[in-house]
């Protein structure tokens, strides 16, 4: 009888854990998923300003300067929003 309960609360552990681990499981894969599509979300909005930055060089009349102008050009943008962004979460901390 005692070896039966035994084996009874051992199941009943292994049963416990494996329920722990898949919710563990369940979570990790939803935050893999919320990261994911931010990252999808990001990707999107990148794109959409490339172009639009391409369409202001052009409607500027500044594509006979080239690529290597479009990548100054971006770069400095990106540089100046990054720093303008930090500050801004700075401020909030």
């Amino acid at each position: 009888m005692k070896a039966k309960i035994t084996e009874h609360l051992k199941k009943v552990r292994i049963a416990e854990h494996l329920k722990n681990e898949a919710g563990s499981i369940k979570k990790e894969v939803i935050e893999k998923i919320s990261a994911l599509m931010t990252a999808a979300f990001a990707f999107v909005a990148a794109l959409a300003w490339n172009e639009a930055i391409k369409n202001a060089i052009l409607s500027l009349h500044l594509e006979k300067y080239g690529p290597l102008f479009y990548a100054i050009a971006v770069t400095i943008i990106a540089v100046a929003a990054s720093i303008w962004i930090g500050r801004i979460a700075g401020k909030m901390k």
